[in-house]
């Protein structure tokens, strides 16, 4: 397991320039972490390009995005796309008998999800279909990235590929049981982590959140050896998520949300970065906090580690931009209530006794507990309901902040990184944002 390693030092300036080339390794959909390194890249001049997932057509097949997809993708980003889709992983993937294993699920109830086989090797036929259409389309990504490579100049890869869950309706009902259920809807993890239907999301997420980034070093090979070879530099940098430190107590701890069914795959990402860095290739995993995004809906309880972000920015200096936080989220509650109240709530349950338990470091990722989801959700509930619209609350508006801070961190860093993985707790985003 890689060592818990937090960014303690704030970065210096990169050297990034006009016309350098930054390259988001991944579709950009509404605002959320890649949003705030593409606005640093921006700001620093450098020609923004773009990848996409592609499209599924009615007859389930890959395509391109339309003139009008494209359209609007670029106009999100800010930058070109390089219309190639570079969807990964191969749940939709066709075996060599013709069906995919989304199609093998067709039919089956969620109450039958314990008595799910695929058959001997099937699904290790449409994983390597897969692994075969993603490295063919992101060859061809590579060559038509390559001539808008600036001669000496530098090249900035930042891969946001994560995800997997299955596309097929058999996994939402269990999905919602196993991050939202309670009582007799409530769903162990660990017992669908070791099912058949357990193994395939994690084959899935394995393909998608990790081994796209060592497909993405291993394409890159030539590219990056020429623009080397001419005084240019590459560097790569990727969005991990492995537990974050949080302000309890008056000191940092380490702690996360439960139950991170994708760790294993963030695992693997961190060891990518972790091996190409012993091989003298810039590459870092940043491990990012726990911030509230449309990707991160279903996992609800996410959100309650980043409600003390409020304390750690007057910690870590206060100021303007601390003040205007505390303005700005205390605006957003109801009548009666206030910022104390909220964050002594989260401290209450961040500290609980029931909880200690999953702040082991070493155990990461842990699967959920009957008592531990109950008092989660409701807990989440309880700070939700705090707000007047449930369309604007406390931790939409925290998260806002985190991504910028971690935008900033992510971008200096890359151009030297003080390690091939590291953790961007609360403290060091704040005295970003506040320095």
């Amino acid at each position: 397991m890689t060592e818990y390693t937090p960014m303690k030092h704030l970065p210096a300036a990169p050297g990034y320039k006009e016309g350098d080339l930054f390259v988001l390794f991944g579709e950009l959909f509404g605002r959320g972490y890649a949003t705030g390194i593409v606005d640093e890249a921006r700001r620093a001049g450098m020609t923004v390009v773009g990848a996409t997932v592609g499209r599924r057509d009615n007859g389930g097949g890959l395509r391109p995005l339309t003139v009008e997809e494209l359209a609007e993708a670029e106009g999100n980003l800010g930058g070109k796309i390089i219309n190639i889709p570079l969807e990964a992983g191969f749940d939709l993937e066709p075996a060599a008998d013709g069906l995919s294993p989304v199609d093998r699920l067709k039919g089956i109830k969620p109450d039958d999800w314990a008595s799910v086989r695929f058959g001997e090797g099937l699904l290790e036929s449409s994983r390597q279909r897969g692994i075969e259409r993603f490295t063919a389309n992101l060859q061809r990504f590579v060559g038509e990235l390559t001539p808008l490579v600036p001669a000496g100049g530098s090249v900035l890869f930042v891969h946001t590929m994560a995800g997997g869950i299955p596309r097929t309706r058999l996994f939402m009902p269990l999905l919602n049981r196993i991050f939202k259920g309670t009582g007799d809807k409530y769903l162990p993890s660990e017992l669908f982590w070791n099912s058949e239907l357990g193994r395939f999301c994690q084959l899935n997420f394995n393909e998608v959140t990790g081994d796209t980034f060592g497909r993405l070093l291993e394409s890159t090979t030539p590219l990056r050896t020429a623009v080397e070879s001419g005084g240019g530099t590459v560097r790569y940098v990727a969005y991990g998520y492995h537990g974050c430190g949080v302000l309890l107590g008056g000191e940092y701890v380490w702690q996360s949300y439960t139950p991170y069914v994708q760790g294993e795959a963030k695992m693997r990402l961190e060891d990518i970065a972790v091996e190409a860095t012993r091989n003298g290739i810039s590459a870092a995993v940043y491990n990012c906090p726990e911030i509230q995004t449309n990707s991160s809906a279903l996992f609800l309880g996410v959100e309650l580690s980043l409600y003390p972000f409020l304390t750690a920015l007057v910690r870590e200096g206060g100021g303007p931009v601390a003040e205007q936080a505390w303005q700005d989220c205390a605006a957003l509650l109801k009548e009666g209530e206030n910022l104390p109240r909220m964050l002594a709530r989260v401290d209450d349950y961040l500290c609980a006794p029931l909880m200690v338990s999953y702040r082991e470091f070493t155990g990461w990722p842990q699967h959920n507990g009957k008592e531990q989801m109950a008092f989660m959700l409701e807990r989440s509930q309880e700070l939700m309901a705090m707000s007047v619209d449930q369309k604007r609350v406390v931790c939409a508006e925290l998260s806002r902040l985190v991504f910028q801070g971690v935008g900033r961190l992510m971008f200096d860093d890359s151009w030297a990184p003080q390690g091939p993985v590291l953790w961007l707790n609360h403290d060091i985003i704040a005295r970003r944002l506040v320095s």
